[in-house]
């Protein structure tokens, strides 16, 4: 059974950091792809970035430049590291594990999801 928990979400003014931390219990985890998303009330959900090794990830255009994803596969976790954070930002972030990739290209979302971090970014 995989299960996902997030962590480090909070109320940040704009133009602060916040980290999220997402730890996985799942076996080979290094195989999978890992992502974040995002839902802003009224919203869909949105891909905020994704990660399968260090040289394979990329963000949504919205926050190339601010955000970082990485990942630790002995520790089973991956991280979102949020700067220069805007009002715009603020949504429930999620962890998905299993993203489907093909050639660089987010096909879809994996089935497994966390149970979400409230972020809110104040003006």
């Amino acid at each position: 059974q995989v299960q996902l928990v997030e962590s480090g979400g909070g109320l940040v003014e704009s133009g602060g950091s916040l980290r999220l931390s997402c730890t996985a219990s799942m076996n080979m985890f290094n195989l999978h792809a890992m992502g974040w998303y995002r839902q802003a009330p009224g919203k869909q959900r949105e891909l905020v970035a994704w990660i399968i090794s260090g040289d394979s990830l990329n963000y949504a255009d919205s926050v190339k430049g601010r955000f970082t994803i990485s990942r630790d596969n002995a520790k089973k976790t991956v991280d979102l590291q949020m700067d220069s954070l805007k009002p715009e930002d603020t949504a429930i972030y999620y962890c998905n594990a299993g993203v489907s990739v093909l050639g660089g290209k987010v096909l879809g979302p994996g089935s497994h999801w966390g149970q979400g971090t409230q972020v809110t970014v104040s003006s």
